[in-house]
């Protein structure tokens, strides 16, 4: 079980894990990113929501002792901290893939970091395809479970007790509290929120047509090249997660057509002023 109190009081042992961690939160308290309610983590073309953010304190990845740095050109690479509502949060403006070299323990590594804040909910969001053909581009997908694709898992190697227990359970990673919410919020909204499961690809090319239906086959609805890692990390913190989709492209095995990253961004967005009126009224809530 995680141990909040030693957590909270930084005791630490020879472990490098949770040494790093450590540092970067000694840090950003130094800094003032303390008292959050909720971390969100900003997927590809999703950064808009950051206008919801009264900020406070802003800073660069680059600055943070350990922390990754996104090369990812529409990820602008900064820890915002600031107020919606009136709950203080802390946005990830830019968050970290596979496919650009991380590993997924470096990957998760801002997860830890603010369940060791203290935050209390972790809300993420990404851009992503949809297999499932009902589902159409520039909505929105609440998900509600994961199949992960991706070639390790973040909790492989040495397990630290003061993260989490060795085996953890993942039968409802997505929380089903703060999913009630969002579909509720959406309703009240008028904002159109499909339900499925989120497949975590590798990437970082797109998929092939026999790779969507094999997708499809397996039971996705979307797939995506992040998220997973992310969530995988918060069940081992049993930090309560959500997560939503932007659908950015249909993938249509049968009708193919050439998909441009300018136009997923493009897609995404104009679709995250829905997605941003989702979580600010989700974190007013909270």
């Amino acid at each position: 079980m995680l141990n909040i109190s030693r957590l909270t009081t930084f005791e630490t042992m020879d472990d490098e894990p949770f040494e790093k961690v450590n540092e970067a939160v000694v840090f950003l308290k130094s800094n003032g990113f303390e008292n959050a309610v909720a971390g969100i983590i900003l997927g590809t073309g999703l950064s808009g929501f950051i206008k919801e953010i009264t900020i406070e304190k802003e800073i660069s990845y680059s600055d943070i002792p350990h922390f990754p740095v996104s090369t990812v050109e529409s990820h602008a690479g900064k820890l915002i901290y600031g107020k919606v509502g009136n709950h203080k949060v802390i946005a990830m403006q830019g968050r970290f893939h596979y496919y650009e070299g991380y590993s997924l323990q470096q990957i998760i590594f801002p997860v830890r970091v603010l369940k060791m804040l203290g935050i209390k909910y972790l809300l993420v969001s990404n851009a992503a395809g949809a297999i499932n053909l009902d589902f159409k581009k520039g909505e929105l997908m609440l998900i509600t479970d994961h199949i992960n694709l991706l070639p390790e898992n973040p909790l492989a190697g040495k397990n630290d007790e003061r993260f989490g227990t060795r085996f953890p359970d993942m039968s409802a990673p997505y929380d089903k509290t703060i999913n009630q919410e969002l579909r509720s919020i959406a309703q009240k909204e008028n904002i159109k929120l499909y339900e499925g499961i989120y497949a975590a690809v590798p990437g970082p090319n797109l998929e092939t047509r026999a790779e969507y239906r094999y997708l499809e086959k397996i039971g996705a609805d979307a797939v995506g090249m992040s998220t997973v890692p992310e969530a995988i990390a918060a069940g081992h913190l049993k930090l309560p997660c959500a997560a939503v989709s932007v659908l950015t492209d249909e993938c249509d095995p049968d009708n193919l057509k050439v998909v441009d990253i300018k136009e997923i961004i493009e897609v995404a967005g104009k679709a995250e002023v829905k997605l941003s009126r989702l979580f600010k009224k989700l974190v007013a809530q909270l």
